[in-house]
């Protein structure tokens, strides 16, 4: 059984504002938020901001959140009645907020595992991140391809539990 995964785009904005301002590094804000999201499976039983990730050269990137970088940045479609920019812009591989994050729109769960990751990835340079990101449920999928949802939750210690709670529905 496959899980889906239901994106909040204007969630995403405000956990790629709140990133940015403390990791303004486009390969670690995204990496912050793949870490993020492990441990609020784990602990919480859902994705922050419902991201699928794809797992690319350098490991896990959330979908929906880099298009949202690219568009930031002149790139790519989607989202085109959204002022992106006004939000955040894009140089190079450095993400500036334009805006403080609506805190209002992210749970204290979701902060708390932000925070973690945040504390997690900073210190890291490009090559340990990438080690570190370049976990099972990377290994087990195909290069530019999506990782499974079931793939991701089997990494954690509460795999099996927290399996049986998002196929009853719980998770949605």
């Amino acid at each position: 059984m496959r899980f889906k995964s239901k994106f909040d785009a204007r969630k995403a904005i405000e956990v790629l504002l709140y990133i940015a301002a403390r990791v303004p590094d486009m390969y670690k804000a995204l990496k912050v938020l793949y870490f993020a999201d492990l441990e609020h499976l784990q602990r919480y039983g859902r994705q922050i901001c419902g991201d699928s990730y794809v797992a690319m050269r350098h490991g896990p990137v959330p979908s929906g959140a880099y298009d949202l970088v690219k568009l930031a940045r002149g790139e790519g479609l989607g989202w085109a009645d959204y002022p992106i920019r006004e939000d955040f812009a894009v140089q190079d591989v450095t993400i500036i907020p334009r805006r403080e994050a609506n805190l209002a729109l992210l749970s204290a769960s979701d902060v708390e595992c932000l925070d973690l990751a945040i504390e997690r990835v900073r210190p890291l340079s490009f090559g340990q991140l990438r080690q570190l990101s370049h976990d099972a449920a990377f290994a087990a999928s195909d290069e530019n391809d999506y990782m499974p949802l079931e793939s991701i939750v089997r990494t954690l210690p509460n795999a099996a539990l927290l399996l049986d709670y998002l196929r009853n529905g719980q998770g949605e």
